[in-house]
């Protein structure tokens, strides 16, 4: 799609921590200015209505401190975020960027799949990127090229797993990897691929007596002293059909995180999940979410290929909870959710015959993962947290700074070649990358 995952996503809209800047040596002015350049045409004030604002309350009133009321800014305590929906409900993606360009000196290809850089090579000097072939939508091969100058330039913009996918399949990677899979070597880079991360969800579903409106989200809650930022989203339903596969949380489709294919769920599966969501209530009921998200993570993992195709996706393993201090945060970011829960602020929209521990098991019989699920996930917030795990698809990670880019973001051993996007961050950018990336491309 044109404005890549900012065309699919929860729409949430924040800006990095304000350690994120210092840490990546930018120009904190010119990261402020180019956040405003980016908000003057994607980013909106969300309006708050009774579950948002049930959370928000319980939050504050757990001690996640102070209020800070609505704000773009990454500030400690809770905070009601930005959003890429207008007033109107229409979503604003990076496309809308294309607003501030000069339609005379641009050209926009639809529906072209890259599928390597191309690279000259002359004795005593770097290779250097002077176009790249693509795709057309009949599969039909093409080329496009640079024109000759020094400061012309191939800027790789295809994410966390497509930037190094598509660095190695163009020669630039682990040298064993890329003669295993008979891609010429251009340069041997072995950190290609490496410190992939992805920050894990875990959350409750919260059904609720009453309906509630239908929210993305919008409030967010960043305690003080934990590794861990608190979201949430209302007006899911059970309705939506199981056997289509979308089970619980659209259009949060369920994954393996060993194939990363879609699950096959079996029919047994499937019926138990359902039996155990009507021992809860009917089929049409209301509800919402409340997950966290574990900050950093300090886990990684690499990123292979699979093939030479750049249309099959890559082998990618992160490394779910690795660092012990990644479920420590998952462990003290589900004990806030519980004690949200449980506040008065948020008793009118939940059963009050329906206890925390039941919410935990519903959790433990929906087919969230394909990870075998233990006896003590019921009692052990630590084992829940394993078992129960999703992605939040804030993948990062594969053309870090310092290792594959340089502080410039071109690509090192190599001219004519930048990456911008979430594929060079060490960690993950605040509570949603989103913004950041269409900051850092501006």
């Amino acid at each position: 799609v044109l404005g890549g995952g900012s065309a699919i996503n929860a729409g949430f809209y924040s800006r990095a921590e304000p350690e994120f800047a210092r840490d990546a040596g930018w120009d904190e002015d010119l990261v402020r200015r180019s956040y405003d350049w980016v908000e003057s045409k994607v980013a909106f004030e969300p309006p708050v209505r009774q579950w948002q604002s049930a959370v928000r309350d319980g939050l504050v009133e757990i001690g996640v401190l102070p209020y800070n009321g609505f704000t773009y800014d990454h500030v400690q305590g809770t905070k009601i975020g930005g959003t890429i929906f207008d007033d109107q409900g229409r979503r604003h993606t990076a496309a809308d960027l294309l607003g501030y360009a000069n339609h005379r000196t641009i050209k926009v290809y639809l529906h072209a799949t890259v599928s390597r850089i191309l690279f000259t090579r002359r004795r005593w000097a770097n290779p250097r990127a002077y176009g790249v072939v693509f795709e057309d939508a009949l599969g039909i091969k093409k080329r496009a090229f640079l024109r000759p100058h020094p400061q012309n330039e191939v800027i790789l913009t295809a994410g966390a797993l497509g930037s190094p996918q598509l660095m190695m399949l163009s020669g630039i990677g682990p040298a064993l990897h890329l003669k295993s899979h008979g891609i010429h070597l251009v340069l041997d880079q072995p950190n290609v691929g490496q410190g992939m991360a992805d920050n894990p969800m875990n959350l409750l579903y919260v059904p609720s007596p009453v309906p509630v409106e239908i929210s993305l989200i919008q409030v967010v809650g960043i305690p003080p002293g934990q590794n861990t930022y608190i979201e949430t989203a209302s007006g899911l339903s059970f309705a939506y059909s199981w056997a289509q596969g979308f089970a619980l949380f659209h259009p949060l489709c369920f994954f393996s995180f060993q194939s990363g294919k879609p699950s096959s769920l079996t029919a047994e599966t499937m019926a138990k999940a359902i039996d155990t969501v009507h021992a809860y209530a009917n089929t049409s009921l209301k509800g919402g979410v409340i997950l966290e998200k574990v900050k950093g993570p300090l886990s990684s993992g690499d990123l292979k290929l699979r093939s030479r195709s750049p249309r099959d996706n890559p082998s990618v393993t992160f490394n779910y909870f690795k660092d012990p201090q990644d479920l420590r945060g998952c462990v003290e970011g589900m004990r806030s959710i519980v004690n949200m829960i449980n506040s008065p602020s948020f008793a009118r929209l939940r059963y009050a015959n329906l206890p925390v521990q039941a919410l935990v098991d519903l959790m433990l019989n929906l087919p969230v993962n394909l990870r075998p699920r233990h006896v003590s996930s019921s009692i052990s917030l630590e084992q829940f947290c394993i078992d129960t795990v999703m992605t939040i698809w804030h993948y990062h990670g594969g053309c870090q700074v310092g290792k594959v880019v340089d502080r410039d973001y071109r690509v090192v051993g190599v001219d004519g070649l930048r990456v911008i996007d979430g594929s060079t961050f060490l960690k993950s950018p605040g509570t949603n990358p989103q913004a950041t990336v269409m900051m850092l491309g501006r």
